[in-house]
């Protein structure tokens, strides 16, 4: 099957960590200053595949590049180093970038990925940061409102919370929709929200059955403990590395400079939210998965409300902050609203002017999801 959309090419980058995949657009000029190029992550099961919509509707002066991660796409599949967080990933990106000779530019990460440019921000200078259906700056499960951790050992945490057969459809390269559990009805009922309707979607399950399920890449390995549900976080993997034990980018109110900030998120998303169907005590709190041991004990993480909290620091602390959150969308905005993903992204940049000059240090915006 091709996956390549028009306009769109693929090569390989060699590295000093390793050799990456990256997506550019055939137009583009490698001249391009970095101010005027954007660099896309993509997030968990997924790969660049995901953002060539985008990058066809970007402003032909612009450029556009995104990257395969280690254990997507056709990046080599090296090894998550859990116990390093999401830096693993952050580093072989800031690789690449010093391979194409890109210093600071302008970022845009979308879940996983959007923790993986927030750890850039930490160590390297950026641009800018656009934020899509972030994870939370404290991980994924396990963490009260303030980030601090439920349990020693992450209980309820990390490669465990994969669905088994899922992971095994995914090793089987499954592009069915007979099975609940097939990459293509898991992306049609968490990734976008149940109107969304393309014809791509062949090319967004091709992006997903492109995961590494080989030992050390998704989802990772499982430690059992005797605390409820009766699994904690592994040391390796790319779901073990958004643990709260190895995952934590909240120091980012503290960079300085401070590069504006774009987060957008729908409020239809079921994978990122304050009751996140993804996270097992949310299911536990449902009754999916029997003896709970209540909310003082295992409650469900509050996703958004712990990143908002953590983007209201930074703009406390002098940062500019944009949040937009669009009525209805779920998970992958910039598939489910593109027009208006790519206005905010353009105005992020500074590729269009912003509503005020100088900005305000925070601005919300709650718009339709309709383009």
């Amino acid at each position: 099957m091709q996956t390549l959309l028009d306009g769109i090419s693929a090569r390989l980058i060699e590295t000093p960590r390793l050799t990456v995949n990256i997506l550019e657009r055939i137009a583009d000029d490698a001249a391009t200053p970095a101010d005027r190029t954007v660099v896309f992550v993509h997030g968990n099961v997924s790969s660049s595949l995901i953002w060539q919509e985008l990058m066809q509707d970007l402003p032909g002066d612009l450029r556009a590049i995104a990257v395969d991660l280690r254990g997507y796409g056709d990046t080599d599949h090296e090894p998550v180093d859990a116990t390093r967080g999401v830096r693993d990933f952050s580093d072989d990106l800031h690789a690449v970038l010093e391979a194409l000779g890109l210093p600071a530019t302008h970022l845009v990460g979308w879940a996983m990925g959007a923790g993986v440019v927030m750890q850039y921000a930490l160590d390297h200078p950026v641009l800018s940061l656009t934020l899509e259906s972030p994870v939370s700056p404290y991980g994924f499960g396990g963490t009260r409102r303030d980030g601090s951790r439920l349990t020693d050992d992450d209980a309820g945490c990390g490669a465990g919370t994969a669905n088994p057969d899922f992971v095994d459809r995914l090793t089987a390269r499954d592009d069915g929709d007979e099975a609940i559990t097939s990459p293509r009805r898991v992306f049609r009922a968490t990734y976008v929200a149940p109107d969304y309707r393309t014809d791509h979607e062949d090319v967004w399950v091709a992006s997903m059955l492109s995961t590494s399920t080989a030992t050390g890449n998704y989802p990772g390995d499982i430690v059992h403990t005797d605390t409820w549900p009766g699994f904690a976080a592994g040391t390796i993997g790319a779901l073990n590395a958004l643990a709260p034990r190895y995952f934590d980018v909240s120091g980012i109110v503290s960079i300085e400079p401070k590069p504006p900030i774009l987060w957008v998120h729908g409020t239809a998303d079921v994978i990122v939210s304050d009751a996140s169907f993804s996270d097992v005590n949310q299911l536990g709190e449902v009754g999916v998965i029997p003896d709970w041991p209540g909310e003082q004990v295992a409650p469900a993480q509050p996703m958004v409300t712990q990143t908002r909290d953590v983007l209201g620091a930074y703009a406390a602390a002098g940062g500019e902050v944009v949040e937009l959150a669009l009525e209805g969308i779920g998970h992958t905005p910039h598939l489910e609203s593109p027009a208006k993903f790519r206005h905010a992204l353009l105005a992020a940049i500074g590729y269009i002017g912003r509503p005020a000059d100088p900005a305000p240090p925070t601005e919300a915006i709650v718009i339709a999801s309709s383009d």
